[in-house]
């Protein structure tokens, strides 16, 4: 891939007359009278502010804020990121960090560990599935702390020492843990298993550094699992860098297949992207890509292409709309700007960028329908597939299946909304550890006894959540299966816990039925003439951008 140059033009107003002054093109030295007017008219503003307004002020935050009112003039994605805020920003992209390795929720001012990381310093130390962190380095955890508190205080250099002071609700008293942070991976494929026999499952979770390479790796291990077909889950997946998302249709769509390709203002924003597929390793399997309303640029240009080419079945809910790519611009004091540079195009020439032009209810305008009505799918660009299926631009990626995304009660929101399941788990869940040693006995076997079932009954009630009888005979079989995956959590781990959730995921079970149409697809996929030219993505700072 041609690398994007990140090239920031430092304005002065000086230096742009004396530029304006030796052009010699009249249209030019228009452009830079404007440019000099309206710098002119930002400082007069800038300066009486500075000495007529009622209270001192600062410039810094003056300044700032005109940034990040230019840029929303343009599009909803161009925007201006502090230092800190850049910070925080790289920090979703890298492929590991520095901890103790502990999934936490703060929940009503108490840290509370859901499940220590396989492999981390908190897992190996014994720290538990519902335990409560009440002090670190001997400083007590407020109950105004925030999730960034919590980084800062888990969070440091390789190596380097935290003290812990933990209540566990089973055990009275403290537990002093002294742990040494160490390197924990930031995992952007999260679950990997055989969901079926001869049917591997993945999820992915964003597009970072990694993620291609992380998913050649579960697709190796699946395959030598007999897996035969395969659904990529990438719903609520918001993206992250467009070099990824080639990377991972890099490994699902045969060499010389063009991927993706954009188009900008600049030509050096203009690059099409072939795969190059080494030995095809995944190109025979039939696929199904999950996605839904959360799925947004690099989910959608890996949904588009495979859509586009006829390689798999695109199944779920509209996904969000987002066709522009950002390029990220590092400026002098540390901050940075993530500018649109260009917008992508899946291989069939869609733009599946939506409309902004009204900025309110662009984040929510897509959750409102499953997808656009036949009626509106007529006024957008028509495009084919390599199959002659007809698709649509202009409003994200439609599914060529469309089955609704999964919906909870008002009483299974309150029940989760107390952590009543969660609660419960952590009480009945370590006594079971003797009976259950096997995730896959657990998994076909285990089903919540009346104790179970009643512990629970007391925990919501203490939570003031009420169920009456009627409630409860309706909820019974969610209430059950939500008891059973925080239970295999508390005695397996994260992904156990997983595991039991997509059991009872009605959309996900709906797709694992879908194969022989993905199957009927992948004999419209011809592979190109090794020879064509194929260009592969690099980093760079190109990013398709996350919402």
């Amino acid at each position: 891939m041609r690398r994007i140059d990140s090239k920031v033009v430092r304005w002065a107003a000086v230096g742009a007359l004396a530029l304006g002054a030796g052009f010699g093109s009249a249209k030019l030295l228009g452009a830079q009278d404007d440019l000099r007017a309206q710098l002119d008219l930002f400082g007069t503003i800038l300066f009486h502010i500075q000495t007529d307004y009622v209270d001192p002020v600062d410039n810094g935050p003056l300044v700032e804020g005109a940034i990040q009112g230019m840029l929303e003039t343009l599009d909803p994605h161009s925007v201006y990121l502090p230092k800190d805020r850049y910070a925080k920003f790289t920090d979703q992209f890298r492929d590991n960090y520095s901890g103790i390795g502990i999934q936490f929720e703060i929940r009503r001012g108490e840290l509370i560990v859901i499940a220590p990381l396989e492999g981390t310093p908190a897992q190996r130390l014994g720290i538990r599935a519902g335990d409560r962190i009440v002090a670190v380095d001997g400083k007590p955890i407020v109950r105004t702390v925030t999730n960034d508190d919590v980084f800062k205080m888990l969070r440091g250099p390789e190596g380097s020492r935290v003290a812990l002071q933990i209540r566990r609700p089973t055990q009275g008293g403290l537990l002093s843990f002294d742990l040494d942070r160490a390197r924990i991976p930031q995992e952007s494929v999260r679950y990997a298993h055989m969901i079926r026999p001869g049917v591997g499952y993945v999820r992915v979770v964003r597009f970072a550094r990694a993620t291609g390479e992380e998913l050649d790796q579960a697709l190796e291990n699946l395959k030598q699992q007999g897996m035969k077909e395969c659904l990529i889950d990438l719903r609520l997946n918001s993206g992250g860098l467009l070099a990824q998302a080639v990377e991972v249709c890099n490994l699902l769509v045969p060499a010389g297949q063009k991927i993706v390709y954009t188009r900008g203002r600049n030509p050096q924003a203009d690059s099409d992207y072939f795969a190059d597929n080494n030995g095809d390793k995944f190109t025979d399997v039939p696929l199904i890509v999950l996605v839904d309303h959360g799925s947004a640029s690099a989910s959608e240009i890996t949904a588009g292409a495979i859509q586009d080419l006829d390689r798999g079945l695109v199944v779920g809910t509209t996904s969000f709309g987002k066709g522009l790519v950002q390029n990220q611009m590092m400026l002098s004091d540390g901050s940075a700007m993530l500018l649109t540079v260009a917008k992508y195009y899946t291989p069939s020439g869609r733009l599946i960028q939506r409309d902004y032009t009204n900025r309110e209810t662009y984040q929510t305008d897509p959750f409102k329908e499953d997808a656009a009505p036949e009626s509106v799918l007529a006024t957008r660009p028509k495009f084919t597939t390599a199959g002659g299926r007809t698709v649509y631009g202009g409003g994200g990626i439609t599914p060529d299946e469309i089955v609704p995304s999964d919906k909870i009660t008002p009483k299974e929101a309150e029940l989760e909304q107390a952590a009543v399941f969660f609660e419960t788990a952590t009480r009945v869940g370590p006594p079971l550890k003797s009976r259950w040693s096997n995730f896959n006995d657990f998994l076909a076997k285990y089903q919540p006894d009346e104790s179970a079932l009643a512990a629970l009954r007391q925990e919501a009630a203490h939570d003031s959540v009420s169920l009456t009888e009627t409630d409860w005979k309706t909820e019974l079989p969610y209430v059950s299966r939500r008891l059973k995956a925080e239970i295999a959590g508390n005695l397996f781990g994260v992904d156990a816990r997983y595991r039991v959730d997509i059991t009872g995921d009605k959309q996900l079970q709906r797709a694992l039925g879908m194969f022989p149409e993905a199957q009927k697809l992948l004999a419209h996929v011809q592979p190109i003439e090794k020879n064509k030219t194929a260009k592969k993505a690099s980093e760079g700072d190109e990013s398709a951008g996350r919402r």
